[in-house]
């Protein structure tokens, strides 16, 4: 059976080894990108199976026509993959705000748009997953990568209540969390220029291991797009899917933390409840 995909970010890393893999076993893929020439090839040997479209997701307008495009052009689409990212490697202070602007723009409200374009069409034609392609970034946190975590945390608080929110509609959505993979991520991180007074603080030592190659990168980025496929081949929808060592340990980690500091604070948390009179 045919299934047809409308991926974002298609050019490197998990959108295009999704698009090759996909289209390789005979489904059909809605492509977007800015740069659709680096398809060429792919379109040569594929055909009317691969369909392409220039497109930023930061831009609204165009992520609204991309989208009625694609449903137009492709008729039902099963499988909508927000998988366009961008990272920022900066402390608090370091960043610009150009830069703050991008990744948040990219990964929350890129992804937000993505998601309130396809909606209408999905619950239309009363069937669909979203995947959603956020981190071990998205549950933990790492110094130095704040406002990428802000956005990933963001774009994961927002389509957990969108899975709830769709689900009568015969609808699913599963946030997908990477651990640290060797596709063009890390070669592709924006950075600012360090503070002398963050020297020798947690900040510093995440970019040295990023910037000098030390940070692990455990897992095999084509066992990954493997992994999403198969859930959708599955008919499975969790609404979290952790992919990685890493992210099952750093996630797992964080959890428990939080649950033992939220355990702590009961007395207090109770004691503020509003009595009533006798």
């Amino acid at each position: 059976m045919t299934t047809t995909w409308f991926i974002t970010g298609t050019s490197a890393g998990f959108g295009r080894l999704l698009t090759e893999r996909l289209l390789a076993r005979g489904d059909r893929v809605a492509a977007t990108l800015r740069r659709p020439e680096a398809l060429d090839g792919l379109r040569a040997e594929h055909g009317d199976r691969l369909w392409t479209a220039r497109l930023d997701v930061t831009d609204t307008e165009r992520v609204r026509r991309v989208v009625d495009d694609a449903f137009e052009a492709l008729g039902t689409i099963d499988v909508v993959v927000n998988n366009a990212g961008h990272g920022l490697l900066a402390s608090a202070e370091e960043a610009s705000d150009e830069q703050i602007r991008r990744v948040v723009d990219t990964n929350l409200f890129g992804s937000i748009h993505v998601i309130r374009a396809a909606l209408p069409h999905l619950r239309a034609q009363g069937s669909g997953h979203i995947l959603q392609v956020s981190t071990a970034g998205g549950q933990t946190t790492y110094p130095g990568l704040g406002y990428y975590h802000a956005s990933k945390w963001g774009i994961e608080g927002f389509c957990e209540t969108v899975a709830r929110e769709i689900a009568p509609f015969g609808l699913a959505l599963t946030i997908v969390e990477p651990g640290a993979t060797p596709t063009r991520f890390g070669s592709s991180l924006d950075t600012a220029p360090p503070l002398p007074a963050y020297e020798n603080t947690p900040a510093a030592e995440t970019r040295q291991a990023f910037l000098g190659g030390s940070f692990p990168v455990p897992n095999s980025a084509e066992k990954i797009a493997e992994a999403m496929i198969d859930l959708v081949d599955s008919g499975g929808a969790p609404l979290r899917l952790p992919l990685g060592p890493d992210t099952y340990e750093d996630v797992r980690a964080a959890l428990v933390g939080r649950l033992a500091e939220h355990e702590a604070h009961q007395d207090v948390a109770r004691s503020v409840a509003a009595t009533t009179a006798g």
